[in-house]
């Protein structure tokens, strides 16, 4: 799953990277927790838009959001049969402005588990476009909101021992293909979504302050020394690797 992530690069740079027309002006994020605005971009009419929207996606089908489960993440193995997702992968999909994101390695059970948490970033250090569908919610009383979630696909090598989830990163080129809703059909787009490539990130522990979403400064992405037992290039057996409870709809994070 990704219940949390950071946007740290200068507006610019991210404006520069996707090529939206809007000139926004935005603080760096460390510790960006779900139910807060978050910055995507969309494609209409083949042009590219920057949009602050909601993190917690709301269906347009529905009535009342009291009670909804908070749709943070949506697996890509079933966002083209799910209700929830299947009209945004048609015709809303949208990329998550990031330079990261956290993961929580669990360890053990019940009072004795332990959390240790991770920081995932590109190892270039460009814009991490993490693939998203997004809705525009209208309520009877006229009110309206823009939401949005993450897709997320299997884990690849490296993160697969701290989770078995992890965010669709897209490739530069990938980009494209996955905000043109009118010319690439939701198949072939979900196609898009899968692990990446080993050698694109990097992955350091950090302070367990991370855990709480009301902590978000620097000290956050300095990385802490090495959980013992942690290998370089993680490559944990399948039978061994930390299981997730990662699902479409999530009412807590960890």
């Amino acid at each position: 799953m990704c219940g949390r992530y950071f946007t740290l690069q200068a507006p610019e740079i991210h404006r520069l990277f996707y090529g939206y027309a809007e000139v926004p002006n935005f603080p760096a994020r460390y510790n960006i927790a779900p139910t807060q605005p978050v910055p995507i971009v969309i494609s209409e009419r083949g042009r590219r838009h920057f949009r602050l929207v909601r993190w917690g996606l709301w269906p347009s089908w529905l009535k009342d959001p009291k009670g909804f489960p908070l749709v943070i993440n949506a697996r890509v193995e079933t966002i083209q049969e799910k209700p929830t997702f299947r009209g945004a992968l048609r015709h809303r999909r949208c990329v998550f402005l990031a330079d990261g994101f956290y993961e929580w390695r669990r360890e053990g059970t019940g009072k004795t588990a332990t959390k240790t948490p991770f920081m995932i970033r590109r190892a270039d250090g460009a814009p991490m476009a993490l693939a998203g569908l997004w809705e525009n919610w209208l309520g009877a009383d006229g009110s309206e909101i823009d939401t949005a979630a993450i897709v997320t696909t299997g884990a690849n090598g490296m993160m697969a021992a701290v989770h078995d989830r992890m965010p669709a990163i897209l490739s530069p080129d990938e980009i494209e293909p996955w905000l043109d809703t009118r010319g690439v059909e939701p198949g072939p787009a979900a196609a898009l979504c899968r692990p990446c490539p080993d050698d694109w990130l990097t992955l350091d522990p950090v302070s367990s302050r991370v855990n709480d979403a009301r902590n978000d400064g620097p000290d956050l992405i300095v990385p802490v020394a090495k959980p013992k037992g942690t290998p370089e290039l993680p490559e944990t057996p399948a039978a061994d690797r930390p299981r997730s409870s990662d699902e479409d709809a999530q009412g807590a994070l960890f």
